[in-house]
């Protein structure tokens, strides 16, 4: 259904993660919510080289709205999401989810954006904190000095829990685990296609 404006531009962004992904359910969506200029991309969104949303953020003017099929196309992190939307409100520029049915233009969608980002953010602590309590009471079991040959598969979901966090990178997985990160390599070889991105911080 579309999204009726008054005034400004709806700007739309799309993004799938892989090549053999098309992005066309959410540019369907886009051209139905009214949007006259889409900017789309193959890219994972740990990436932080993403010239199309760059370019639909600087296309953008004060008065438009940018439109994204969901949150998570937009940013990385909570805090990313938070920064871009403060950002673009600064501009005077909105921002609308089409899943979520956010809308920062108004005063109660911008709130219901905030209290959702807010709740986002607390569910990531809360698994951050209960995985590295649960490496700790491991570690405290008798997983200290001398590294293991391999990881048990207890292990290999830990860490799996862990690196989906950006907050936590490859270096202090492997140092909770007590193995190189070669090792992670070895156990993680999915990389980004098992949710994951196993490049070192940096």
């Amino acid at each position: 259904m579309s999204i009726e404006k008054e005034g400004g531009m709806f700007v739309g962004y799309a993004r799938v993660s892989t090549q053999d992904q098309s992005p066309q359910l959410q540019l369907d969506a886009l051209h139905a919510a009214g949007c006259e200029r889409i900017f789309s991309e193959h890219a994972s969104g740990a990436r932080a080289d993403r010239p199309e949303l760059k370019a639909a953020l600087d296309f953008a003017r004060n008065g438009d709205t940018v439109v994204v099929w969901k949150l998570d196309r937009l940013a990385r992190s909570t805090r990313q999401l938070i920064e871009t939307v403060d950002m673009l409100d600064g501009r005077g520029i909105g921002l609308r989810s089409l899943t979520e049915a956010i809308d920062t233009t108004t005063a109660g969608g911008k709130l219901i954006f905030h209290v959702f980002a807010a709740l986002g953010e607390f569910e990531r602590s809360l698994i951050i904190e209960r995985t590295r309590a649960g490496l700790d009471s491991a570690r405290k079991m008798g997983r200290v000095g001398g590294r293991p040959r391999s990881l048990s598969g207890q292990d290999v979901e830990v860490a799996r829990a862990m690196l989906a966090s950006p907050a936590i990178t490859v270096e202090e997985v492997a140092r909770r685990l007590n193995v190189s990160t070669a090792t992670l390599y070895r156990h993680l070889p999915g990389g980004r296609g098992g949710g994951l991105d196993l490049r070192p911080a940096g």
